[in-house]
């Protein structure tokens, strides 16, 4: 079995998104960021850009965010 990670996007109103990935690219505020299980914990701030999310069976999906915060927890 391969190691996941739990991805939550939320806005201040709604979930959008929550399920378990492989790896996670996000817009960091100085540069795009990739998240993979055993990532490092992390809090940073994300510009303007497409949140891709690669689940267990490889499919990809694009939520596009504004902005906001990053936090990766172990």
């Amino acid at each position: 079995m391969t190691d996941t990670i739990q991805v939550d996007i939320v806005s201040a109103e709604h979930e959008i998104f929550s399920g378990e990935a492989e790896m996670v690219f996000a817009p960091a505020e100085l540069g795009e960021v990739g998240i993979a299980p055993g990532h490092t914990p992390l809090v940073t701030k994300m510009g303007p850009g497409e949140v891709r999310v690669k689940d267990t069976e490889g499919n990809e999906s694009a939520f596009y965010v504004s902005g906001g915060m990053l936090e990766v927890q172990a």
